[in-house]
């Protein structure tokens, strides 16, 4: 008899918890809202970081595309990789938990990709008599060390090329590197160009930056 009136009650008592359980979970919410710029070349793990619902949960791309090197754990929520190209990137994340039916939210991202190797003129290239001098300065912004090779070159209205200033060296991660150049090309009318390429043998990256002169430089026949 007392068995006949418990197990009714015994049910009663599970599905009120469970019912009590299910009003008391929280929904589910991306509480990720915006993620940081990152560095070509550069380790990246980003969280997007989720709270409420029903573990266990799932992360998809549900939209747009990651920048290359880039991928989404689908278990985590991680972004992670080495990024391989500069640029903007929009993609949208779609996470998903273990209710029945299952709870998603969905929120739309922007990843911003900068170059890992700057190059800026630190003095601008100027006629100096029959020389053309100035200075550039390089900048590693990545997480690992480069094998630099910068070279500046003066381009004549014919074509004809001058080396100004050529180093190769090693810059550290993090690190800036000041370059003089100067040479006397001879008469004429020239553009400077200034190319820096790194090379990251333990990723096999390269990475190429430019500074050109906006307008020719005159340098004359000498008196």
């Amino acid at each position: 008899m007392w068995s006949q009136w418990l197990a009714p009650a015994l049910w009663l008592v599970l599905v009120c918890g469970a019912a009590a359980s299910l009003s008391a979970q929280a929904p589910l919410s991306m509480t990720t809202t915006t993620l940081p710029p990152v560095t070509a070349g550069s380790q990246v793990r980003n969280k997007i970081t989720v709270t409420g619902g029903s573990d266990p949960l799932t992360f998809r791309l549900s939209g747009g595309k990651l920048p290359p090197g880039l991928r989404l754990n689908p278990v985590k929520g991680s972004i992670s990789g080495v990024p391989t190209a500069t640029g903007t990137y929009r993609f949208q994340v779609t996470v998903s938990d273990s209710n029945i039916p299952a709870v998603q939210v969905q929120r739309e991202f922007t990843l911003v990709v900068t170059a890992a190797l700057g190059i800026e003129w630190k003095q601008p290239p100027t006629g100096n008599g029959e020389k053309i001098e100035g200075s550039v300065i390089v900048t590693n912004y990545s997480d690992r060390d480069f094998t630099l090779t910068v070279i500046v070159v003066a381009v004549n209205q014919i074509g004809r090329a001058t080396a100004l200033g050529y180093q190769e060296f090693t810059l550290q991660s993090g690190g800036q590197q000041l370059i003089p150049f100067g040479s006397g090309p001879g008469p004429g009318q020239y553009i400077v160009h200034a190319d820096a390429v790194a090379e990251v043998p333990s990723t096999n990256s390269i990475y190429r930056a430019r500074k050109q002169t906006d307008a020719p430089l005159l340098i004359q026949e000498p008196e």
